[in-house]
């Protein structure tokens, strides 16, 4: 309510009216009017006087000549003019002349001079070339990327003394002079922790992507900073060099790191609802840094209609080397499907190692051991079957995921993949072994410029290799239906269902997904969308029983991501089947 009230007064205010400060009359190209309009700047209203026209035209006139004088006109005439008695109108004609061009550029290196291999290297990096127009931003730019190429070499104090630039008003040529101070080259040592946490230096030291004596780059200080925060638990993290005066006896100088903690105990409670998959109370209790290593220890508690637990999991960033995370877990599930009931112990250790920023692939091993009660379908006999049988299950896992998209949350170009495959082996009441193997694809087309409009699409498949569909537990079958999968249906409401409406699962899945995704006003977004998914009871995905969903969306974008809010309803709709679903979460549906 409170967002649409504040839609309804936006949309009944007024905006003000902005008037140019004066036009920009002459013979120009689209371009550098364009640039003029910009510079001269808008004001509020016309002018009420000749006497406020004429001061205007006057201000203008300045903007005027400061931006063709950056654009290497050095030779405009520029007039400033007043129309009208009663209506007066502020005029700049401006005639820009001739544009000036770049003459041969000078790097003049002060005292120390760096070594002549990085000198050649930088002055190959300024990137100005003789003939080109003389733009101020273009010699200010140059200026800036021999600085930080002498950086990335090692030359961490480099910086630019006052440069000199001659312009020959009858050569018409702008000849600049950078003078640059490259400072002595630069050499690290270790790191050293200036902070109140209880994170452990040595661990801190061993994230470093250098060896002491290196020689500086300034990349490799940045990627320290970043393993530190992709830990996720600290407010704020600082990762400096030293000031050459705290350099040790060998003239090497130590990276200065300073860290300041999260709340080391967190307590949060939440309340979930779904018409697909019930209501759910969740107490989530998260202790930071608890063995000084940046860890994080999570106590969970959840009654839900669906999926209740009491769990603990710890999470180790970094720890046999920088990149690789240690994933922990247990729990006690109670689960309470259409599908199936279970209750369960579940333990798991995952190993995931980064791969960039946003990829990465990991590998583990799960144990459950517990008691499935489960409606089946009996392929032999066409009929149901009730199993209750306790069960041991052994899972190993491998997973890898891949992000080429913009954005995490509200992807609007690129695309990602995603890929698992878990060898199961089962024993207890029933022996089976088989691979569970599933892939997704997801990619984001902008069909305006600005990212307007965004064409989305998804594709899963999944197999179950070697199992029966009798044999393999309820749990690790495929199931289709539901917020994340084909929207329309109830949580695995999708596929084949028994006479009683129990969902029947199976050994291989598709679905598939497209989104139109437009920006319509301000922070809103629409969409419309079509999903459609099919469940296989061989290892190979089947096509005869695919069924379709359709809906609308509205997205409401804020600084961590969109909050999307859907309805959508089954296009082949059985006895059964809800009219439609509302789905509401935090993010884009994929």
């Amino acid at each position: 309510m409170i967002l649409i009230g504040t839609a309804g007064v936006l949309l009944l205010a007024t905006p003000a009216v902005a008037d140019p400060r004066a036009e920009i009359r002459g013979a120009l190209d689209a371009d550098l009017r364009a640039q003029l309009v910009r510079a001269v700047g808008e004001v509020d209203g016309a002018p009420s006087n000749r006497f406020e026209a004429r001061r205007r035209a006057r201000g203008a006139l300045q903007a005027a000549e400061a931006l063709l004088r950056s654009e290497g006109y050095y030779q405009p005439v520029l007039e400033d003019e007043v129309e009208g008695e009663d209506a007066p109108v502020a005029i700049v004609n401006v005639t820009p002349g001739r544009r000036f061009e770049l003459a041969a550029i000078q790097v003049v290196w002060t005292e120390p001079a760096p070594d002549e291999v990085t000198a050649d290297a930088v002055r190959g990096e300024v990137g100005l070339t003789p003939g080109q127009a003389g733009r101020a931003g273009d010699i200010i730019s140059a200026e800036g990327r021999l600085v930080a190429g002498l950086a990335r070499r090692g030359y961490a104090d480099a910086t630019a003394q006052p440069r000199r630039v001659v312009v020959d008003h009858t050569a018409f040529t702008v000849q600049p002079s950078f003078r640059i101070a490259a400072g002595a080259l630069v050499r690290l040592d270790g790191v050293r922790l200036e902070t109140t946490s209880r994170t452990n230096s040595d661990w801190v030291a061993g994230l470093a992507p250098w060896s002491e004596g290196e020689i500086y780059d300034p990349e490799d200080v940045a990627e320290l900073e970043r393993r530190l925060v992709d830990t996720g638990v600290y407010d704020s993290v600082g990762v400096a060099l030293s000031p050459g005066e705290q350099a040790n006896a060998d003239g090497n100088r130590p990276v200065i790191v300073t860290l300041t903690d999260r709340p080391r105990r967190i307590l949060e409670a939440g309340a979930t609802f779904s018409t697909a998959e019930g209501s759910g109370l969740d107490l989530i209790w998260t202790w930071h840094n608890r063995f000084g290593r940046a860890d994080t220890l999570v106590w969970q508690a959840r009654a839900a209609d669906v999926d209740s637990r009491l769990g603990l999991a710890l999470s180790l960033p970094h720890w046999r080397r920088p990149g690789e995370s240690l994933e922990l877990s247990g729990a006690l599930l109670n689960e309470d499907t259409d599908a199936y009931r279970r209750t369960a112990v579940a333990l798991s250790a995952d190993l995931q190692q980064r791969l960039g920023k946003t990829s990465h692939v990991s590998f583990g091993l799960g144990l459950d051991a517990g008691k499935y009660d489960e409606n089946r379908f009996d392929p032999l006999t066409r009929m149901p079957v009730n199993f209750d049988r306790d069960l041991l299950i052994l899972t190993a896992r491998g997973s890898g995921y891949l992000d080429r998209s913009d954005d995490p949350l509200d992807p609007t170009s690129g695309w990602r993949l995603t890929a698992s495959a878990q060898p199961t082996a089962v024993t207890g009441e029933d022996t089976t072994l088989f691979i569970r193997t599933e892939a997704q694809v997801t990619g984001y087309l902008p069909l305006q410029d600005g990212a307007r409009t965004v064409l989305a699409g998804r594709l899963r498949i999944g197999s179950i290799i070697g199992g029966e569909e009798l044999t393999v537990p309820s749990d690790r079958l495929f199931y289709s239906g539901g917020g994340g999968s084909v929207r329309g249906f109830e949580y695995q409401g999708a596929g084949p269902q028994l006479p009683d409406n129990t969902p029947r699962g199976g050994l291989s899945l598709f679905e598939t997904s497209v989104e139109i995704r437009r920006n319509v006003w301000r922070n809103f977004q629409a969409v419309a969308f079509v999903d459609a998914g099919a469940i296989g009871f061989q290892a190979t995905p089947n096509f005869n029983n695919l069924r379709y969903g359709a809906g609308i969306g509205v997205r409401y974008r804020l600084p961590f991501g969109p909050i999307r809010a859907d309805i959508a309803f089954p296009l082949d709709r059985r006895d059964g089947d809800a009219d439609f679903q509302i789905y509401v979460s935090i993010g884009q549906a994929f």
